[in-house]
């Protein structure tokens, strides 16, 4: 059955899931046609913005969340707006380890906005980006790239965490996985300076020869692929682009695409889809990836 098949089929289903507490999708292994040859080693990666655990329907439920995540069926998941003992819209709960408890998958969460807690000796209140993994995770860093705070009554641009990067262990492969989230304004002054943030970040893991490692950045990009301030990504990174445009924003009857999973040289991009679940006001987008092993 053609991979493109095959995907289609399965991100259907995940639509369909997350209305109606189905199993879980089959496992990868059953789903995935073998790599073209040894060379080369399977990697399904996904980024999905789960609005803080809120369907579409504005309503709090985070099993509803991992539902859709399950549905998936993905190795690495880059989340986006994901509350630690944020506030009451989560019910003051720790989001990342929840999800990863009922995925039964490791986590890496990189807070961009970690406060004091409410009362003495309560968790601290945390806001960031994470990183779901099937495989091991050997190394993890909170990068600080140019923000414009939401919790300052007068911000201006500073560097700020949130930039998250995890190396995962793939099939014997070490990949360098980024989730990021970009800013929402209109004016994309912000956004270039996140983009130059990110080409300099990923640009430090290479060698002094221009040796870089497997790449791959996820994330919500808040602009469209042919926004000019993402224009310096795609002089590096490959647009895991859904042949059909993959639009994932809004959730229901999306406009537009906003979200993306991207990847340097090395990573061949097999198919690309969306998922059309209500789970939260995005659609999650997943990759099928294969990862040139050696150097």
């Amino acid at each position: 059955m053609p991979v493109r098949r095959r995907i289609a089929q399965l991100l259907l289903a995940a639509g369909v899931l997350s209305a109606m507490t189905a199993p879980p999708a089959a496992h990868a292994a059953d789903v995935r046609e073998p790599p073209v040859d040894g060379r080369y080693a399977p990697l399904r990666v996904a980024t999905y913005n789960i609005h803080a655990g809120a369907g579409y329907d504005q309503v709090f439920d985070i099993q509803r969340t991992a539902q859709a995540i399950r549905a998936l069926d993905a190795d690495v998941i880059g989340l986006q707006e994901v509350d630690v003992h944020w506030g009451e819209r989560s019910e003051w709960r720790d989001l990342a380890r929840e999800l990863a408890r009922s995925l039964g998958m490791r986590i890496y969460f990189a807070p961009i906005y970690s406060l004091d807690p409410p009362a003495p000796g309560a968790p601290r209140r945390e806001y960031g980006v994470a990183m779901l993994s099937r495989f091991s995770i050997l190394s993890t860093t909170n990068h600080e790239i140019t923000r414009l705070s939401t919790q300052d009554p007068n911000p201006v641009p500073a560097p700020a965490p949130g930039f998250g990067e995890a190396v995962v262990r793939a099939h014997g492969v070490n990949v360098h996985v980024y989730a990021t989230h970009l800013d929402y304004r209109t004016d994309p002054a912000v956004r270039r300076a996140q983009v130059a943030d990110t080409r300099r970040i990923m640009a430090e893991d290479c060698d002094r020869r221009g040796r870089c490692p497997r790449q791959v950045l996820v994330g919500d990009f808040n602009a469209e692929p042919e926004a000019a301030e993402l224009a310096p990504l795609w002089e590096r990174l490959t647009d895991a682009a859904p042949r059909d445009g993959g639009l994932t924003y809004p959730a229901k009857d999306p406009l537009k695409r906003i979200d993306y999973v991207t990847v340097s040289d090395g990573i061949r991009v097999r198919d690309a889809a969306v998922a059309g679940t209500l789970a939260s006001d995005h659609r999650p987008l997943v990759a099928d990836l294969l990862v040139r092993r050696g150097s």
